[in-house]
This record gives C-alpha cells, structure tokens and sequence, in this order.
C-alpha cells in the first residue's frame, strides 16, 4: 500500500470527529446529527461484526470520564441516554431524532474532567465465531471497508493518500497471552495481528473467542 496513506492515530480521530462544546463545568454537549451520520453508515453497510461506538474520555489521560447522568433532548421532548460503566454512548439509531436536531447532553461523574468525545471503529460481539485466522481476515476486511465508508466518497476517492494504513487488527484479551507466530505483536493484554491475505479459509483455533474483548484496527502510525 503507499506510503502516503500513512497518518497518525490522532489525525484519524479529527478526520472522523463530532462536534462538541461544554456549556458549563458540569455538563458536555453534542448534536446528535453527528452521531445519526456515522450510524446509517454503518446501517446501510454489509457489516456482520464492525460497528461504530462513541466513548466520552478525559483529554489528558484518555481514560473514560464516568458518566453521571445522560439525555436525549429535542425541542419539545426529553428522554434518557443509556450509556455504560465504560463511558460508551448507546444511542438509538432514530432519523426522528435527527429530524428534529436533537442534542446529547452528558453529565461527568468528576466535574473537574475535561472530557472529549472519541469515536471507536471496532468489533465486540463475536457470536458463532471461533478464534482464528479466517475470522480476523473476515473482521479486518470489514473494519477497514467500514473506515473507508465513513471517511466518505471524497476522501475515499478523490483524497486516498489521507486515509490510514490498516495493517492488520488489533485484539484486546481479558489478560496477556502470548502468541508463537512472526505476524502476531503482543503487548501485555494486546496483540497486533498482522492479517495476511493468506488466512483467508484457515480455521485452525489461536485461542478461545470468550478470552476476547474487542478487536480494532491496526492503524500504522
């Protein structure tokens, strides 16, 4: 692949970034068009793993900024937002919502953290997979046609070089493990998969599926 398309972590989360503002210590704000955007891509897509998830983290550290309370607010009506203890955003997929320019006010635990909104490409929910090399061939192809999707057909097309370098994915373990393979980079509960077009139809088990807790992707830097 060219090295053109080589862009850093940092500048793949302001190509793909929503707009958000703070209107006081306590409270973070966010339209929920940006939101509506990314999610019908992902809806019109042929995505069987990939998604698109939306995390509220601290800007100094990266760590989730705890959510205290959250809610969906449009101008006659309100209703709750239902997030996790990992400070994910689970927002309905609602062109209602959309319609009617609704806005996602959030409420940090800590009111003295300065919290960002960040934008996660990612595959969680495994069912009927087993751990192998075909399986991570199958969820890198989609990660990466899911990032070319959202990047948009002006970028994609027109403005190629600005797209990251997808090397391969990468898998978080409930715990480190250790793999005996030169394609495969592990860093304590990490391990980079260097996905090769060759582990396409290889269904030998690398491990147990349950030990896995999502898998992003391998962005080079």
């Amino acid at each position: 692949m060219n090295n053109k398309r080589l862009i850093n972590t940092n500048a793949l989360l302001i190509l793909l970034s929503l707009a958000a503002s703070t209107v006081n210590a306590k409270e973070f704000v966010m339209s929920y068009d940006g939101f509506y955007d990314r999610l019908k891509v992902v809806n019109k897509g042929d995505f069987q793993y990939a998604r698109v998830n939306f995390y509220i983290s601290d800007i100094a550290t990266n760590e989730a900024c705890a959510i205290k309370s959250g809610t969906i607010l449009t101008e006659n009506n309100e209703y709750p937002l239902n997030f996790t203890d990992k400070a994910q955003l689970l927002l309905p997929f609602d062109k209602q919502l959309d319609t009617d320019k609704a806005v996602i006010v959030v409420e940090p635990q800590n009111p003295d953290h300065d919290c960002q909104l960040k934008l996660q490409i990612e595959a969680s929910e495994f069912e009927g997979l087993n751990l192998t090399k075909d399986s991570l061939y199958t969820i890198n192809n989609e990660l990466d046609g899911l990032l070319t999707d959202l990047s948009g057909f002006f970028v994609s097309k027109l403005m190629w070089f600005l797209l990251p370098e997808q090397k391969g994915v990468a898998v978080t373990f409930k715990e480190p493990v250790v793999f005996n393979n030169p394609h495969i980079q592990c860093e304590k509960s990490v391990c980079y998969f260097a996905v090769q077009d060759n582990w396409e139809g290889d269904v030998n088990l690398l491990g147990d599926i349950e030990n896995v807790v999502k898998v992003t992707p391998w962005i080079a830097k």
